[in-house]
């Protein structure tokens, strides 16, 4: 069984698929000259972030993204030289840690999920959480994350974030059994990402994922 993507309202008729990630709804794409949400406001995470052993480089912004050794998220993107954007897409990398973080530790209320998500971005993360723990699943392997784009929204409190995610080396694995559930490489391990991240009202570098956009099977992601 292939780790993969699906949208939301697929859902209800691939309970028995594993999921890496879902879009918003319909696999729609940002419109190319304005970006979606551009005008959302962040919101405060619903939990603070809780002391924790985990090395300085796992604790970003104070909040512990740390996985298992056998749980890689590789990312191999270029940082942008515009701070915000910057900013952004080290906060898209942890939103996407937040959600693994959380299918490790079988709940949708870490502090790593509430502090890099807000709104649908929020509610992707929770709904990407709870297949996995109904599904009784947890995911070993690299996921790699690569060809990231930014772009500004013209207010400075939006930026998306674009990338290719290939899961062809990233599997699910049973709790009960620690069968590991691999598949045959396909079109199916590529997917194309856009999220919206908002600014945290605070005047921080944190940014949170507000909107998430995901076209499956993705060719110009091979």
């Amino acid at each position: 069984m292939k780790c993969r993507a699906l949208p939301v309202a697929a859902l209800a008729v691939t309970a028995a698929l594993l999921l890496t990630a879902c879009g918003s709804g319909d696999d729609k794409s940002i419109d190319n000259d304005k970006i979606a949400g551009a005008d959302q406001e962040s919101e405060t995470p619903k939990e603070s972030a809780e002391p924790s052993a985990a090395p300085a480089e796992d604790k970003p912004d104070g909040v512990d993204v740390s996985l298992p050794k056998d749980m890689n998220l590789v990312f191999d993107w270029d940082r942008p030289k515009d701070n915000n954007e910057a900013a952004a897409m080290d906060d898209a990398a942890n939103f996407l840690r937040a959600i693994y973080r959380g299918v490790d530790k079988r709940t949708t209320k870490d502090a790593a999920v509430t502090a890099y998500a807000t709104g649908e971005g929020l509610h992707y993360a929770q709904v990407q959480i709870n297949e996995w723990i109904k599904g009784g699943w947890t995911a070993t392997g690299t996921l790699r994350h690569y060809d990231a784009t930014t772009r500004s929204a013209a207010n400075g409190k939006s930026v998306e974030v674009a990338f290719c995610a290939d899961s062809g080396k990233f599997y699910g694995k049973e709790i009960k059994t620690d069968k590991i559930l691999e598949t045959k490489p396909s079109i199916e391990d590529f997917d194309y990402f856009k999220i919206v991240m908002v600014k945290f009202p605070t005047g921080t570098d944190l940014w949170q994922a507000s909107k998430v956009f995901v076209e499956t099977k993705a060719t110009k992601c091979q």
